[in-house]
């Protein structure tokens, strides 16, 4: 009996170190069972589970999101111009089974990922232009948004965008997603995460875009002439203005300060007229006569009196 509990033991022991009846399932894995080779069922909850020893074997399979970049490459857009584009790409396993039937591991999953994606990217970056490729929408850029209004195409002649960079993205996931998914794949997301033109494009696009600032800022510097001419006339109208109404006010004053003298004039005539005679006669004297002067008057003139009062 002894010996029969050694072997017995022994077999128990032997099974369970060497042919591992058990195996244990993390949070982020899911397995297939095979057996002999080939797969008998499909394990998705976490847990120690049991399968048949010897017979059967556990291949296991991540739940979490996997990688891909693509590596940067060049691309020709629909109007000619050659681009880098730089993508990634995010996927899991939705379809263990079919999964292990079609791809079997990682690295084929990863080889079949990026030759679609390429594909489809290149499709849509050869049929489209680039300012689709670049560009999202109409917004203005920054720089453009201080050009004036209607002044737009004539300073950047940019076309105007009717699929954009986001919906081409979009799309490209789509078609991506559609093709990977008989691979028991779930493309997660795509992006676009670099463009830049090619080194012998570069150059010329510098060029342009120095080119097309300095007409944005041409039409700065004339609009702001045009702008200074305006405030000039206005300026000039306004001090004629200032000045016409300042010499209203001045004829105003001294109409009515000359209407004054008169009255006080008058007064004064009014009092004493013999006075005011004699005083405005003195007046003439003092503007009239001098050491150069000569006058030549007989002796009943109106304008001698005084003098041959004083004489007298």
């Amino acid at each position: 009996m002894g010996k029969i509990a050694s072997v017995i033991g022994l077999l128990v022991f032997f099974i369970l170190v060497v042919g591992k009846p058990f195996y244990v399932i993390d949070e982020r894995e899911q397995a297939i069972i095979l057996q002999f080779g080939k797969p008998v069922r499909v394990q998705t909850e976490p847990g120690l589970k049991a399968k048949v020893p010897f017979i059967q074997t556990v291949t296991f399979f991540p739940k979490t999101l996997l990688e891909w970049d693509g590596a940067p490459g060049q691309i020709p857009t629909g109007d000619k111009t050659f681009i880098e584009m730089d993508t990634f790409a995010r996927w899991r396993i939705v379809d263990p089974l079919q999964y292990f039937k079609t791809v079997r591991d990682e690295i084929a999953a990863r080889e079949r990922l990026g030759a679609i994606v390429e594909a489809v990217t290149n499709d849509f970056i050869t049929s489209n232009t680039l300012i689709e490729v670049v560009r999202s929408s109409n917004r203005l850029m920054k720089a453009e948004d201080l050009v004036a209004e209607g002044m737009l195409e004539q300073v950047t002649q940019l076309s105007k965008v009717k699929l954009g960079r986001e919906q081409m993205t979009r799309g490209i996931l789509e078609q991506v997603r559609e093709k990977m998914s008989p691979f028991g794949i779930e493309v997660v997301d795509f992006r676009i995460k670099r463009i830049n033109y090619v080194e012998d494009v570069r150059k010329k696009v510098y060029e342009r875009m120095i080119a097309e600032r300095k007409q944005i800022s041409q039409q700065f510097r004339s609009e702001g002439m045009g702008e200074a001419r305006r405030i000039e006339g206005e300026q000039q109208k306004e001090l004629r203005r200032i000045k016409s109404e300042a010499y209203r006010t001045v004829e105003e004053i001294k109409g009515k300060a000359d209407a004054e003298a008169t009255r006080i004039y008058a007064e004064a005539f009014n009092r004493d007229p013999e006075f005011y005679s004699f005083v405005n006669t003195l007046d003439i004297y003092k503007k009239s006569l001098d050491e150069k002067t000569s006058i030549i008057m007989s002796t009943d003139s109106e304008f001698f009196k005084y003098l041959k009062d004083y004489t007298n």
